[in-house]
């Protein structure tokens, strides 16, 4: 049965885009010292048609730093070893390892560079070793974060086309891939607020800061890093949160409270100049949080495959969504994903089992766009919302800007069906 052309679809509303996905069933056939361990972990592995899937053991090599702090950005080296999969052609790819991992509580996806590898039909794909950072949790100091493999995704660009391959360590997560021990000792101290951020020479200022010792702090104004010997008196609560009063009488452009780590808070000193004062006002009004293109994606298709008696997989790419963040503030926003069944309206045939995964990807597409986005992690779409992106508040600091949500996708087969055109909707949502 050859390829039906589908009419496009889409769903317009208010923080909603949703794209159809067509499948055609043809006859359907720091400071601290490094620590290095390896593990064997059993992976079952899925592969793209017409690659066969398999399992086995993966021995994975991972260098982790033996210490560091609570909310310290560390280094970390990951050789995969030698895959439990055997390539059944050759082929010449470029391929990015897609680690998705459980730091402690957290899950956190370190990237590999792309790579170019010769496939060589017989034997297993030996990755490189590659290094990235992963982030130790907060709220864990005095502990050990345990590392270990929630998921391991490789795309393969083959002149353009990706193929996904996706080894799901069992049990999930995987035993640990190495430790970090964390310090009992807070945070490193920082400067969270200045109140107010401007002014001319004689201005009081309400300085915050949080993680330091409980007790008296002191604070100071800087001009270009030198002290410009403004100082201030304060003190810091048993949480930690610390309240530092400075009066400016100089040209100064950071303040500081002492002892804590850079970046310090600007100040905008104002000088005062002679002459006729004429001020001048200008309204900034907020812009909305918008997903599109608002009338939606045309639709995907992912080919046709052949009955065989096997569960079988086909892979495609999401079209990429727009998100628009203008409100010019400091809230965050979450993208996240679902799916209706796959479906012939037409015939009433269905795929129940069928099941369509997304590797996220998210860029940032205006380079002056104050924030980054993170990608979600790695997983199946249902009828239950999937994060595949999302923006952090910033607290204190501007967020927003203009970035791009899509990603590579695999659509899991049964091995028995019937033979047809099959149509589920993918449904991004923004909020």
């Amino acid at each position: 049965m050859s390829t039906r052309t589908h009419r496009r679809r889409a769903l317009a509303g208010a923080g909603a885009l949703s794209l159809a996905l067509t499948g055609a069933v043809a006859g359907l056939a720091g400071p601290a010292q490094a620590a290095t361990k390896t593990t064997a972990v059993f992976e079952n592995c899925d592969a793209p048609a017409p690659q066969p899937d398999g399992s086995g053991n993966q021995n994975w090599t991972v260098t982790l730093p033996d210490g560091a702090k609570a909310g310290d950005v560390v280094p970390i080296t990951i050789d995969p070893g030698a895959s439990p999969l055997i390539p059944s052609f050759s082929v010449t790819t470029v391929n990015t390892s897609k680690i998705t991992l459980k730091v402690g509580a957290t899950t956190q996806v370190v990237t590999s560079p792309p790579e170019t590898v010769s496939v060589v039909a017989g034997q297993p794909l030996d990755p490189k070793a590659f290094s990235g950072t992963i982030k130790i949790p907060d709220g864990t100091e005095g502990t050990t974060v345990q590392v270990a493999l929630d998921l391991a995704v490789t795309d393969a660009d083959l002149s353009g086309s990706v193929f996904t391959t996706t080894c799901t360590p069992a049990p999930r997560p995987s035993a640990s891939l190495g430790s970090v021990a964390v310090e009992a000792l807070p945070k490193d101290p920082v400067t969270t607020k200045l109140t107010p951020n401007s002014g001319p020479a004689g201005t009081a200022v309400v300085v915050g800061g949080a993680n330091f010792p409980a007790g008296p702090v002191t604070c100071s104004a800087l001009l270009a890093g030198a002290a410009t010997g403004d100082t201030g008196t304060g003190t810091a609560d048993a949480s930690g949160a610390a309240t530092c009063n400075i009066t400016v009488t100089k040209k100064a452009d950071t303040i500081k409270i002492d002892g804590s780590i850079t970046p310090y808070k600007a100040f905008v000193f104002l000088e005062e100049q002679a002459g006729v004062k004429n001020p001048v006002d200008v309204e900034v009004l907020p812009g909305p949080l918008a997903l599109g293109p608002k009338d939606g994606q045309p639709a995907v298709s992912f080919g046709a495959v052949t009955i065989n008696g096997k569960a079988q997989s086909v892979v495609g790419v999401f079209n990429a969504a727009t998100v628009q963040d203008f409100r010019g503030g400091s809230l965050g926003w979450d993208v996240t994903a679902t799916r209706t069944p796959f479906l012939n309206q037409t015939t009433g045939h269905s795929m129940a089992k069928a099941q369509i995964g997304i590797q996220p990807s998210c860029t940032v597409t205006n380079p002056d766009s104050p924030s980054t986005c993170t990608a979600g992690t790695p997983g199946a779409i249902s009828d239950v919302p999937m994060k595949v992106a999302s923006q952090a508040a910033g607290g204190d600091e501007l967020t927003g800007g203009e970035f791009a949500v899509g990603g590579a996708g695999m659509i899991q087969l049964p091995p028995f069906m019937f033979a047809d055109t099959y149509q589920t909707v993918v449904t991004f949502s923004i909020a």
